[in-house]
């Protein structure tokens, strides 16, 4: 049985888009052990990661373009209408990129930016229901935007989606900055006031989480594959956490859970 079903408004997939799909999936591969499917010429070349059997990101070619590519993970989220959703986008502040589009009997997808500036998307599920494990090695751990308007963005989002949100405490018992995404009284994701530590000018984004047994063993796999540190790892309450970019400058982080986890 899946170990995980998103509820509505929770983190339902998250995929990448490189531009070279061949080491991006040699790199994932050797650092996270997952499998890649053969793509499909029918969805432009879009591929998916797979773990245990199961379906866990998926990988999308970058499309030709006279720039600098920009090679990025995206989060996208559970939407049950998400012609709904996307009026919903679009009333609460944010801007639609990728109104809802069919992807065979998949599901639909959109694309959108909120208030914030933070890229993000929704997923429809049909035949294709998201990962379904979350917190196992090789799987979602957690996922977070870094906001640089914490204001709009915690605005916005319960709006979207009818999200709670519980602020965490700093250690002195004042606002720390962070709130966490909570659905049917579990926390699911969380949104980071990061405009100090990101500086002026940073774009907001949403950042993944993978599990990992060791994160300083992980890291150092990943720069040995052409990989390189963003940040190193931290001993935090909610476990050990770092963060790299792949050999073609996408980011993402990784975590081991703590042991009482």
């Amino acid at each position: 049985m899946p170990s995980y079903s998103a509820a509505p408004g929770a983190p339902i997939w998250f995929d990448l888009m490189t531009s070279d799909v061949d080491r991006a999936t040699e790199f994932y591969g050797s650092l996270f052990g997952w499998d890649c499917e053969e793509p499909t010429a029918d969805f432009g070349g879009y591929r998916n990661f797979t773990i245990n059997g199961s379906r866990v990101a998926g990988m999308m070619p970058m499309p030709g373009s006279e720039t600098e590519p920009t090679n990025v993970w995206a989060v996208y989220f559970r939407s049950d209408d998400a012609a709904a959703t996307t009026e919903a986008v679009g009333a609460a502040g944010g801007t639609v990129i990728v109104p809802p589009m069919p992807v065979g009997d998949m599901g639909t997808m959109a694309v959108y930016i909120d208030p914030a500036g933070g890229a993000f998307g929704a997923w429809q599920p049909g035949t294709h229901p998201g990962f379904v494990e979350r917190g196992e090695v090789g799987t979602p751990y957690w996922f977070d935007e870094m906001s640089m308007d914490y204001a709009a963005s915690t605005a916005f989002y319960p709006k979207v989606f009818g999200w709670d949100l519980e602020a965490v405490p700093n250690a002195d018992g004042g606002p720390s900055g962070y709130s966490q995404v909570m659905i049917d009284g579990e926390g699911t994701a969380g949104i980071m006031d990061a405009a100090a530590m990101l500086g002026e000018g940073h774009p907001s984004f949403w950042q993944v989480y993978i599990t990992v047994a060791d994160v300083a063993a992980t890291l150092a796999k990943a720069t040995e594959l052409g990989g390189s540190v963003l940040m190193p790892p931290d001993d935090t309450p909610y476990g050990v956490l770092a963060a790299f970019k792949d050999p073609m400058g996408a980011a993402i982080c990784i975590a081991t859970p703590p042991a009482e986890m």
